[in-house]
This record gives structure tokens, C-alpha cells and sequence, in this order.
């Protein structure tokens, strides 16, 4: 019981505020709130404490925004329930969802909301049952496979992207997780001796100090934050004067170490994005992964790279997912709330990603059953499942002439003129190869999203459903998650000569880093007009 004051311990507002919400709030939320400038921090008796009233009146307020506010803004016909708010982002990431950044897809609770054989008030019907296939014809990064997986249902993807095909079956994939270790053990030496060679973290390691000791002085933690929580100073001003003060140090260290930086006339991708000693260290991986004798190894290793060149290109942290311009130099960070850098070396991600795929792939491995997932690489407006399947699983094969056809459709089509989804990835198809087809792509956010885009989109999505609904039996469920702004789904269902049944709406909060504005989407179901 806690003492009725207004003064709490963190351990003593975790307590409290798991009580007051009804659900698990740990110190290291209550942290977090503090680092943040969600609510002050106050010295008392000499040990971090925090308001009751003030932490009381911060639950309030984000009670009000994710309810009262959310039907305010997307309407009262909205199923919260569907919003899977109470989750931990660690249980939205779980396992292998998190292999790999992905822009557009969707938590697999969603996935699973609709594929397992529970019914509440809004689901009142059981639409697949353990042994069924299920087909993504948009797969995206496979988490519609994944819980297939998990559910004990076997899978098809579709996906125009090789790469996204490729991250969809590196993740269901079967691995010896000790050989996997223990190459990763051999390669992350070599490349450590490769980057004490370079003298490059010696460098990286006096940068840190030195940015420290400033970030120390001008952005104290958590009094810088709690300020601009406040609006009492002027970030923009602030964070470029600093911004430029820090300048000179970081110029004279880079003379110092001579540190090469960006190709003044870059002519790829990787020219563009990456410094030179970090194009030289993913060489360096790359080539070790070709020698590899183990096609599945092979694979995952290659998709590790891949997560770690993402993290390491010159931009700064807010614009990852953006890319909006390179970036050579230090610079105030909005996202941290201080001077942060650019990244001179792959070794830190990855070996913090190597670790963390292989643990996201025992944790997998202890839910996985025994069926059948792939991602076929294609256009599905016109792929032939069946045959494209024989080509890749020969057992898989088998169990669709079982049972003869596909129970239904679970998918995330692109939504109209926002994503590139080749161009998210072109790290990627610059080192590896693979061949680019962005021409294929519907919706892509470079097409925009005017009334001819929109037109094309709804021929595309159309072409879609018949193509492959010539593989689904006749009493199948289709359901398809869109944010369907230009309410476009209606006749893309009638082109399609099907008919919407049910509609599920959900307040959702925005799939980029830097927005997270709540905003809708709906789940068609769809079936066959008999």
C-alpha cells in the first residue's frame, strides 16, 4: 500500500500507476516519463522522486487523447479494442517481426485478432481453422506468414519486391542455430580486427567523449527535456547554436584521425549514404558471407547486413525512415534532445543485431509448428500460385492439391501514393542485386495520389482479387487493411465481383518514426457475390 503523499519513489509510481491503470507499469516506464520531460523530476530527502498529482494528471491527459480525443477526430464508430493499445511495444515487435525495419506493415495481434478461432462481440465468426492456407497477396515483410505460422496455418505470399520477398523467408526459415552462432562469432572478429586497423573507433571513442561532456553541460538530462515539454525555450534557436558551437571540435577531429567522409560526386546509393570506411566494412561482411557453404545462413547473415547498413547511413536519426538530404557532420538531434553524429562504423549494430536475430529466432522456434510458408517473388495480378509453388516447396505442393484450394486472403495492400516500397530498401538492391521493379509496384508514393493514381490503384488492387480468387474456394473470406481515405474499396469490390460484409475500424498510431498522430484504418471483409 502507498502511503498517501504526494512525494513517490520511481518504484513507489510504478506501484501506483500499475494500480491506477489496471495494468503493469514498470520503473523502467516511469524512467522514461522522466527522461522525456513527461513529468519533472524532484530531488527530495536525496533520492529521485516524482508527483503523485502531476504523474495522476499526465495518465489523465493521455487517457483523454487515446479515447474522447481519437472518436473526436476519426469518428465514434471506432473499435478500440482493435487499437491493441494495451501492448507493450515489445509485444508488437515480437520474435522475428523485428528482424528487419519494414515502413507499412501491420502488429501481428491484428494478424492473429483475425485468423485464430476466438469470437467476442465483434468477431462472431471463426473464419480459418488450424490446416487451412491462407494467401498475402501483398506480403510485405511476412507477418502474415509468421502468424500463420504460429496459428498453425499454412501460407502464400506474393510480393512484386525481391527484397521483401527475401525478408519474408529469412524469416520462417529453419536454422542450426549454433553453426549460425558461431559464424557470427568469426565474422565479428575479423571485422573487429578490421576496425581497430582503421583507427576509426579510436576516433569515434574521443568524438564520444567529447560530445558528452558538451551534451552534459548544455542538454543536463532530464532538465533539457522537461524544458522543451513546456515550451519554455526555444528549441530551433538553441539546438543551432549549440549546434554550431560543437562545429569546430568536431572539424579539428576529423582532420586529426583524417577521416574520409562522403563522395563529393556520388554515382550509387551507397556512394551517396555511406562514408567511405563504412562502404569498406560492409564489403568486408559481405564478402565473408558469401563464403558461407549454407544457403539458410547465407540468408539470414545477409539480412543482418542489411539491417545494419540501414542504421548506418549519414543521415540523422529523426530522418532514418525518410531520407531527406546526407548528412557529414554532427548536428542537434530533435529526437534525442542533444548533439548527436553521424555513424562512422558498423561494428556496434552489428554485432547488437547479429545478437538480437539470433535470439528473436529461439524465441520463434519455440512457437513454430509444423506447416508450410513462403513468399513467392511476383506480380500478383497475374502469378500462378500453384505453379509458381511447385518451383519452390515441393511439399508445400502437396498440401495445396490436399486441399485442393485457398481458405482465404489476409492482407495490407499498399495504401495510395505513400510508400516507394523498393526505394525504402535501395541499400539493399545496391549490394545485393537484386533486380529492381518499381514499375509493378500499385499505389507507389511516386505515381502521387492524383485522381489517375487513385484510377490506377483501383485497376491494380481489382486485378489483384481476380487473379487470385481463381485459387480460393467459393465460400472464402477475404480481409484486407486499408486507410481508405478516398473511399475506394467499395468499387474496387465490385470490379472484383465481390461484396463487403463487414467493415472493422480501428484507431491506429502512424507507421513512420517521425508522426505519430492517431489515425484510421478499416478492415474489409469481403466475400463472393453468389
Amino acid at each position: 500500500m502507498i502511503e498517501n503523499t504526494d512525494y513517490l519513489s520511481v518504484k513507489e509510481a510504478s506501484l501506483w500507476a500499475t494500480d491506477h491503470l489496471g495494468k503493469e507499469v514498470t520503473t523502467s516506464n516511469i524512467s522514461y516519463l522522466i527522461q522525456y520531460g513527461r513529468i519533472s523530476k524532484i530531488g527530495h530527502n536525496g533520492s529521485t522522486q516524482i508527483s503523485r498529482s502531476e504523474l495522476e494528471k499526465y495518465y489523465r491527459s493521455l487517457n483523454k487523447s487515446k479515447e474522447t480525443d481519437w472518436k473526436e477526430k476519426l469518428g465514434q464508430d471506432l473499435n478500440l479494442a482493435l487499437s491493441f493499445d494495451n501492448l507493450k511495444e515489445s509485444d508488437t515487435t515480437k520474435h522475428i517481426h523485428r528482424l528487419h525495419p519494414y515502413k507499412g506493415k501491420f502488429i501481428p495481434q491484428l494478424v492473429e485478432y483475425f485468423l485464430d478461432d476466438h469470437t467476442d462481440k465483434f468477431k462472431t465468426a471463426t473464419y480459418f481453422k488450424k490446416g487451412d492456407i491462407v494467401l498475402d497477396p501483398f506480403c510485405g515483410s511476412g507477418t502474415a506468414l509468421a502468424q500463420s505460422n504460429e496459428l498453425g496455418l499454412h501460407a502464400i505470399g506474393i510480393d512484386v519486391s525481391s527484397f521483401n520477398a527475401f525478408i519474408s523467408n529469412c524469416k520462417i526459415r529453419d536454422y542450426d542455430i549454433k553453426q549460425l552462432e558461431e559464424i557470427i562469432k568469426q565474422i565479428t572478429i575479423k571485422l573487429y580486427s578490421k576496425v581497430k586497423a582503421s583507427k576509426v573507433d579510436g576516433f569515434e571513442n574521443t568524438l564520444i567523449e567529447k560530445l558528452k561532456g558538451f551534451n552534459d553541460k548544455y542538454f543536463p538530462v532530464p532538465e533539457f527535456k522537461y524544458k522543451l515539454r513546456h515550451n519554455s525555450i526555444d528549441e530551433d534557436k538553441y539546438g543551432a547554436e549549440k549546434e554550431k558551437l560543437f562545429l569546430p571540435i568536431y572539424e579539428k577531429l576529423i582532420s586529426e584521425y583524417k577521416i574520409k567522409l562522403l563522395k563529393k560526386n556520388p554515382k550509387t546509393f551507397l556512394e551517396k549514404w555511406y562514408f567511405k570506411n563504412i562502404q569498406t566494412e560492409i564489403d568486408f561482411v559481405f564478402n565473408e558471407i558469401k563464403r558461407i557453404k549454407d544457403a539458410n545462413i547465407k540468408k539470414i547473415l545477409a539480412l543482418i547486413l542489411s539491417r545494419t547498413m540501414r542504421s548506418c547511413r549519414a543521415t540523422t536519426h529523426s530522418d532514418l525512415a525518410t531520407l531527406v538530404y546526407p548528412i557529414s557532420t554532427t548536428y542537434y538531434c530533435s529526437k534525442h534532445g542533444k548533439i548527436c553524429k553521424p555513424i562512422f562504423s558498423t561494428m556496434k549494430w552489428w554485432r547488437t543485431y547479429s545478437k538480437d536475430t539470433v535470439n528473436r529466432l529461439k524465441d520463434f522456434a519455440k512457437l513454430k509448428t509444423n506447416t508450410y510458408q513462403y513468399c513467392l517473388t511476383g506480380d500478383s495480378r497475374t502469378i500462378n500460385i500453384p505453379a509458381e509453388i511447385s518451383k519452390k516447396q515441393k511439399n508445400f505442393t502437396s498440401v495445396l492439391q490436399q486441399k485442393q484450394k485457398i481458405s482465404g486472403i489476409f492482407s495490407s495492400p499498399p495504401y495510395v501514393g505513400l510508400i516507394d516500397y523498393h526505394e525504402q530498401h535501395a541499400y539493399a538492391y545496391d549490394l545485393f542485386g537484386f533486380e529492381r521493379k518499381d514499375e509493378l509496384e500499385i499505389g507507389p508514393l511516386f505515381k502521387g495520389q492524383t485522381k489517375d493514381a487513385q484510377k490506377n490503384y483501383v485497376e491494380g488492387i481489382s486485378a489483384v482479387l481476380n487473379n487470385c480468387k481463381k485459387y480460393l474456394k467459393d465460400d472464402y473470406n477475404v480481409f484486407l487493411v486499408a486507410n481508405d481515405k478516398y473511399n475506394l474499396y467499395p468499387e474496387i469490390a465490385a470490379k472484383s465481383g465481390m461484396k463487403i460484409v463487414n467493415q472493422f475500424k480501428r484507431p491506429v498510431l502512424n507507421r513512420t518514426e517521425k508522426d505519430k498522430c492517431a489515425y484510421s484504418e478499416i478492415i474489409f471483409h469481403l466475400k463472393n457475390i453468389k
